[in-house]
């Protein structure tokens, strides 16, 4: 549906001159195109819809919401209206996110104010699992059987617990001690005996995951296996809870947000709506760094004023040899990146050293080639231009040694490798370019 469309009909249901009028406008409009419509309106009038929202649409749009604007619109809510209104109508595993972004006192007191008991258990049991793990991932809902069951039974027993269920993903396969054994197909059932029974019906379980394996294991084993879900148990194999795609996509999206901007040089995570500080905040960091990068180019300049006060040309070039050299150290270090990110085969450092060596000879000699014979058609002299050459050929395979090189070492040390893809590349190449540059110019030239 259009957004424009949505708009239209959101802005017409506010006019409505009572609340059945309001829904019955909105009604088969989807959460998430509500959502995103949601965000174009100012905070008074995102307010204004919300509250005429019915209470499970409210929840499921607020799943969709960015976290500055649910924050904004539940700051209204009491621990009350937030418990019944919000949580009871969602997820265990939204519901655990919406409370992870309040106050310790307040998810207190919303987790007391939550009729379900055993909702309100699983929730507090999924908050105590860590950031960006199997456990923050994972929804409790699901439905379970045990493997002592007859065909009838298990129907009997899959319909009692889908009461509580918005969908059925799957069904499993339990034993007496709740380990999880397999997956039961529904043809499976409906095609067998009443008598049957579901030990023999189920398929043995193939693929699942601990509770405390890093969301990012879990997204590279859901897209390796081609799964839409999977189950997460504990050490002793108990059945916890289930990960659906849709989880793996919200956290690969935010992942990508966080690596993007990690590798334009922001520190915290940051929205084109956040306030002057919090963009400055997150901007700075890196910012001086590049700042310290220049003034160290600054000094190498400084201390090769002679040389250039002999011979300017060597001037004319410096931008060229800083630029080609973070442009290639950034190649390099996001092919690496890349291939660390989506888990691909290692490759062993010192073979992968050895190939980036001989791409950067490759490409060095082929730009070097260029550059000597663009150097002399403009008039250039030869020592001038053998010399930038040499040192574009130097450079390029430096550069590209340095742009895998620093990455892996990143991610051998557990620290994301996405910070190599920044600012760091690029100002280190520039300062090492530079040096290298005028090295080579004093070994050729002889000034």
């Amino acid at each position: 549906m259009e957004e424009l469309s949505v708009r239209s009909r959101i802005i017409k249901a506010m006019s409505a001159l009572s609340d059945v009028e309001f829904l019955q406008l909105l009604e088969g409009i989807h959460a998430a195109d509500i959502a995103e419509v949601l965000e174009t309106f100012e905070p008074e009038e995102r307010s204004l819809i919300f509250e005429k929202l019915s209470p499970e649409k409210a929840a499921d749009v607020l799943v969709e919401l960015d976290q500055d604007e649910r924050t904004q619109l539940i700051a209204s809510y009491s621990s009350e209206e937030i418990a019944q209104e919000l949580v009871g109508n969602m997820d265990s595993d939204d519901a655990a996110d919406l409370l992870s972004e309040l106050s310790d006192d307040l998810t207190k007191e919303v987790l007391s104010q939550v009729e379900d008991v055993e909702q309100a258990k699983r929730i507090a049991q999924l908050l105590t699992h860590e950031e960006d793990t199997a456990g923050a991932l994972m929804a409790t809902e699901l439905v379970k059987v045990s493997e002592d069951l007859t065909a009838l039974r298990c129907v009997v027993a899959m319909r009692n617990q889908a009461e509580n269920i918005d969908t059925v993903h799957a069904v499993y396969v339990v034993n007496d001690n709740e380990i999880l054994v397999g997956t039961l197909s529904l043809k499976k059932l409906l095609t067998a005996k009443r008598t049957d029974n579901i030990s023999d019906l189920y398929r043995p379980i193939e693929h699942s995951v601990l509770s405390t394996v890093p969301a990012e294991d879990v997204a590279n084993m859901m897209q390796k296996y081609d799964l839409f879900i999977l189950p997460v148990v504990n050490a002793a194999g108990e059945l916890l809870g289930r990960i659906t795609l849709d989880d793996v996509v919200d956290f690969i999206r935010e992942e990508a947000e966080r690596d993007y901007q990690l590798a334009s040089g922001l520190t915290d995570e940051v929205e084109s709506d956040d306030s002057v500080y919090e963009v400055t905040r997150a901007r700075i960091p890196w910012l001086l760094i590049g700042l310290f990068g220049g003034l160290i180019v600054a000094v190498i300049i400084g201390k090769n004023e002679e040389d250039i006060k002999l011979v300017p040309a060597l001037a004319f070039f410096m931008p060229l040899i800083a630029a080609m050299a973070g442009n290639v150290g950034v190649q390099s270090s996001a092919i690496v990146v890349q291939s660390l990110a989506s888990h691909r085969k290692p490759e062993n450092m010192s073979k992968k050293l050895i190939k980036e060596l001989s791409v950067g000879l490759f490409n060095g000699l082929i730009l070097s080639v260029v550059m000597y014979g663009a150097g002399l058609l403009l008039g250039y002299d030869q020592l001038i231009t053998l010399t930038v050459s040499i040192s574009l050929l130097t450079v390029i395979v430096f550069a590209s040694l340095f742009g895998t090189f620093i990455p892996l070492m990143l991610n051998r040390f557990k620290i994301d490798a996405a910070l190599a893809t920044g600012p760091f590349i690029t100002t280190a190449n520039d300062v090492i370019g530079l040096i290298i540059y005028f090295q080579i110019g004093r070994l050729i030239i002889g000034y």
